[in-house]
Order: structure tokens, then C-alpha cells, then sequence
């Protein structure tokens, strides 16, 4: 049974810096090694696109999340669908490895504030990740703040 998770921050910045910085390549690396040290994105932000959120594993294999871009409004709300998983480089988008979360969303919010803008992300998971994301997501959304802030 899917839980949905809410995690949120005000930043000292505009939506569209918070925005650009929070998908941009480098940045984005910066604060999700918050989940995996070597995190990474391959594919595109456009909606309706297939998207890989990728990392090493203890292996040193690529492995991840297969996705898709539900919404994409720019400065406003992200919607990720997240519907399989990439082992040793093929995707699984089937079998127990994937049925208990298959269809979770990822969904952010950038609510404008003028100078500051709160970061909202909703998260659907399930019971064996909550402890995890309770302490990743706090720190990713830090660790975005500083970089946002960061002149």
C-alpha cells in the first residue's frame, strides 16, 4: 500500500532560479547525492518524456529508476511518474521487483514568494522506504537551498 510522503522548504530565490537549478545537470547531481552519491539524470524534463534517474550501486553497476515526465509547468509543478527499474542496464518495468510501487509519484510544487519560493514534493512510497526518505529528502532539499543561495 502506497504512503505519500510531504516534504517542504522556503528558499531565498526566485521560482525560476530554483527551478532551472533544481533540473539543471550539474546542480542536479549536487543535491540528490542526498539518495546516492553518484546520482545522476539521463533523458529529458519535457512532458511526456522517458527519464532515468540513475546511480552506481555498491557493485559499481549503473542501476535506477525508469520514468516518465507526467507535467512539466515551468517555475510552478513537476510531475514524475516512476514505473520501473534499470538492473545491469535493462529495464524492468514488471514482475515483484516493480509491483509494489509501480505508478508512484514524484511531484514538486514551487510556490512563489516573490524573492523566496517553497519548495513542496510530494512523494508516494511504500512502508519499506519511509525511514530512508524521511532522513534523504530533508537533507536534498538543504542541500538544494544552499545551492540556490549560493551567488
Amino acid at each position: 500500500m502506497m504512503k505519500k510522503l510531504t516534504y517542504q522548504l522556503t528558499i531565498d530565490a526566485p521560482a525560476e532560479h530554483v527551478f532551472k537549478t533544481m533540473l539543471a545537470k550539474e546542480t542536479y547531481k549536487q543535491w540528490t547525492a542526498a539518495f546516492n552519491p553518484t546520482s545522476d539524470f539521463e533523458g529529458s524534463w519535457e512532458k511526456g518524456e522517458k527519464i532515468y534517474f540513475v546511480g552506481m550501486n555498491e557493485k559499481g553497476e549503473k542501476e535506477g529508476m525508469v520514468a516518465r515526465i507526467a507535467e512539466n509547468i515551468p517555475n510552478q509543478y513537476l510531475s514524475i511518474q516512476h514505473y520501473g527499474i534499470l538492473d545491469n542496464g535493462q529495464e524492468v518495468t514488471e514482475g515483484p521487483a516493480v509491483e509494489s510501487w509501480a505508478g508512484a509519484f514524484e511531484n514538486y510544487s514551487f510556490i512563489d514568494l516573490g524573492n523566496q519560493t517553497t519548495v513542496k514534493v510530494d512523494v508516494d512510497t511504500n512502508e519499506e522506504y519511509i525511514d530512508y526518505f524521511e532522513q534523504a529528502w530533508p537533507d536534498a532539499l538543504k542541500r538544494l537551498k544552499e545551492i540556490c543561495e549560493t551567488p
